[in-house]
């Protein structure tokens, strides 16, 4: 490889990395309006809207960076290819892809206008909600492992994977914590009755 490519493949993985973390740290951020509106007011709501915006962006830039990883992977990595077929990648990330995006769309279809514009106002929501406290991060974190497969890359499908395994606690925990603050026991009832991210089998 040449240098210019090299300095190229370097910046776009930076930038996948950039992009990604500050997307998390931003979506933390949105998902406490509660505590955060005992500080900023009304203001914390609108602010939440705000950063999950940004946050859909950087979510963009990163999806871009991954699709440029098939001509710009790292030159460190070297040839960590899944195969030499390249079209094995893409039926594992399309088996992982449908599943996952059904998930998520219907978590926002019954999470409604909450899903991007958090208010005091909303309820807590049913559909899928009743089964499991967190279909849009079930559906939508394994959409980057699917894309991890679908470029070929070994790397990245375990750079992804180490990332969800991290973040995705640390996301539910704090999430909850604003929850139970603004539904109360009602929530804390909830959180018993209903898995985080796998429905409970009742007996």
């Amino acid at each position: 490889m040449n240098s210019t490519t090299d300095i190229i493949s370097l910046i776009n993985f930076l930038s996948l990395v950039i992009s990604i973390g500050t997307f998390g740290i931003l979506y933390i951020i949105s998902l406490q309006p509660m505590k955060r509106s005992r500080t900023r007011g009304e203001k914390a709501w609108e602010e939440s809207k705000q950063y999950r915006m940004i946050g859909g962006f950087l979510e963009l830039v990163s999806v871009i960076n991954i699709i440029l990883w098939i001509w710009f992977p790292l030159p460190a990595i070297g040839d960590w290819k899944i195969s030499e077929q390249f079209w094995v990648g893409i039926v594992i990330g399309v088996f992982i892809l449908v599943p996952c995006v059904s998930i998520m769309t219907k978590g926002m279809i019954d999470a409604g206008s909450e899903s991007l514009a958090p208010s005091q106002e909303n309820e807590m929501y049913g559909g899928i909600y009743k089964y499991i406290r967190h279909p849009q991060t079930i559906g939508e974190f394994p959409i980057y492992v699917a894309l991890a497969f679908m470029v070929n890359s070994w790397f990245l499908v375990f750079f992804a994977t180490i990332c969800i395994i991290i973040y995705i606690p640390i996301m539910i925990y704090y999430e909850e914590k604003d929850l139970v603050l603004r539904f109360g026991d009602k929530y804390r009832e909830y959180q018993k009755t209903t898995g985080a991210l796998f429905p409970k089998f009742r007996k």
